[in-house]
């Protein structure tokens, strides 16, 4: 059973920035961290969860919601089993509980969620 577990979360001041971590721990011994698809969704108070960005094992290729593209950056250390999500220009719309995701074939598993809260 792979666990993720989110930290980095808090409050800032709209355009402030913020560095989220997703750690990854329990991968079944016959895969590695990089056979993981990873991905940041975000959930708004009375919203829908929504998809943030992802990134491929290899980490080659990242894809970015519109709402957040230019602001956001999605990168992995597959040598220390971690995602990270650096979030620069906040908004006050990007205020969420935010989510780690990883799936491979038709395994998947969610983090427990770390609050992003922008406002003054």
């Amino acid at each position: 059973q792979v666990l993720l577990v989110e930290s980095g979360g808090g409050l800032v001041q709209p355009g402030g920035s913020l560095r989220l971590s997703c750690a990854a721990s329990g991968v079944p011994s016959k895969l590695t961290f990089s056979n993981f698809a990873m991905n940041w969704y975000r959930q708004a108070p009375g919203k829908e969860r929504e998809w943030v960005a992802g990134i491929i094992g290899d980490g080659r290729i990242t894809k970015y919601a519109d709402s957040v593209k230019g602001r956001f950056t999605i990168s992995r250390d597959n040598a220390k089993n971690t995602l990270t999500l650096q979030m620069n220009s906040l908004k006050s719309e990007d205020t969420a509980v935010y989510y780690c995701y990883a799936k491979w074939v038709t395994h998947e598993y969610w983090g427990q969620g770390t609050q992003v809260t922008v406002s003054s």
